[in-house]
C-alpha cells in the first residue's frame, strides 16, 4: 500500500477510535436516541441534496440504514450512556466481524476457514471472560447492547455486499435519511419530549462538535476513505488496519476519562483481539501454505 494510503487509513482508525470518546461526551448532556437521530440528520442533509441517488433499490437501501443507524447506533449510544466504557465498547463492537461471516454463511453459503472458525471460538470466549465481570444487572445489560449493535452492524454488511460497488459517499448519505424519523419517535416515546427540550436547550458548542464529528468525521468522511481503499486494494490488504481502532478506542478513552481497566477486561480483550487477528490473517496464512505446497 503506498504511503499517502496508509495515512489515509490510519486518519479512518483514528476517526473511528475517537468517535466512542466523542458518543461518552454526547450522551453525557443528550439523550442518546434523539443523538443519534441528529447525526444521521447532519449526515443526510445536505448531502442527499448534492448527490444523485444510488443505483440501488430502495428495499436495500431501507434495511442496510436501520441494521447500521436504528438497531446499531440505537443500541450502542444508550448502552455507553448506562455505563459502558467508551473503550471497552470499542473492542466488544469489532466482534461484528464473526458475526459477519456466520451471517455470510447463513445468507451467501460462504465456507469459512478453519481458523477463522478458531479466532470467532477465541473471541467470544473473550467476550464470556468480559462479561463474568459484569454479571450484575447493571453491567450486564450494556453490554449485552453493545453485543446487539454488533450483530446489527453485521446484517448492514451483508446487505452492503449485496449493494455491490456504489459511490460510498453518496450510499452513506442516502441511506442516513432512513433511521432519522424512526430514531426521533422512539427517542419521543422513551426519552420523552421533556428530555429532547432540555438536551437542546443546554445544548453547547461541545454539543455541536459532537453531532458534526459523528455526522461527518466518523460517518462521512471515514467510511468514504475505507471504501475508497477497498476499491483500491484487497480487502485483506485494508482489513488489517480495523484492529487497530479498539486500540484507539482504549487509549483515547484512558486519556479522556482516566477509565480503568481491569484485570479480566484486559484477558478478555486480549482474546478478542487475538480471534480478530485469525480471523483477518487466517485466509492469508492459508493461501501461503497453499501456495508454498504447490510450489
Amino acid at each position: 500500500m503506498a504511503l499517502p494510503h496508509i495515512l489515509l487509513a490510519l486518519i479512518t482508525v483514528f476517526l473511528w477510535g475517537f468517535n466512542f470518546v466523542v458518543i461518552k461526551i454526547g450522551v453525557t448532556d443528550m439523550p442518546p436516541l434523539f443523538l443519534t437521530a441528529l447525526r444521521y440528520l447532519c449526515a443526510a442533509v445536505p448531502l442527499v441534496f448534492f448527490l444523485p441517488k444510488p443505483n440501488v433499490p430502495w428495499r436495500h437501501m431501507i434495511v442496510y440504514g436501520m441494521a447500521m443507524g436504528f438497531v446499531q447506533f440505537g443500541l450502542l449510544y444508550p448502552a455507553i450512556k448506562l455505563g459502558l466504557p467508551a473503550g471497552l465498547a470499542s473492542l466488544v463492537i469489532q466482534s461484528q466481524a464473526f458475526f459477519t461471516l456466520a451471517l455470510a454463511v447463513l445468507f451467501l453459503g460462504e465456507r469459512p476457514l478453519p481458523s477463522q472458525i478458531a479466532g470467532a471460538v477465541i473471541a467470544f470466549g473473550g467476550l464470556a471472560v468480559i462479561g463474568i465481570e459484569r454479571m450484575t444487572m447493571a453491567a450486564f445489560m450494556p453490554l449485552l447492547m453493545c453485543i446487539g449493535s454488533a450483530i446489527a452492524w453485521a446484517f448492514g454488511n451483508i446487505v452492503n455486499r449485496r449493494v455491490g460497488q456504489v459511490n460510498a459517499v453518496s450510499f452513506v448519505a442516502w441511506t442516513s435519511l432512513v433511521p432519522v424519523l424512526p430514531l426521533a419517535a422512539l427517542s419521543l416515546v422513551v426519552e420523552g419530549p421533556g428530555a429532547i427540550v432540555e438536551g437542546l436547550v443546554n445544548a453547547t458548542p461541545m454539543t455541536a462538535f459532537v453531532v458534526i464529528y459523528m455526522a461527518y468525521g466518523a460517518t462521512i468522511v471515514g467510511a468514504g476513505i475505507w471504501s475508497y481503499l477497498l476499491l483500491r486494494y484487497p480487502a485483506g490488504t485494508v482489513a488489517p488496519f480495523s484492529l487497530l481502532v479498539p486500540v484507539v478506542g482504549f487509549v483515547s478513552a484512558y486519556l479522556a476519562f482516566a477509565e480503568h481497566i481491569t484485570i479480566l477486561e484486559v484477558l478478555g480483550g486480549g482474546l478478542v483481539i487475538l480471534g480478530l487477528v485469525l480471523n483477518v490473517f487466517g485466509r492469508r496464512f492459508a493461501f501461503s501454505r497453499i501456495s508454498s505446497g504447490a510450489a
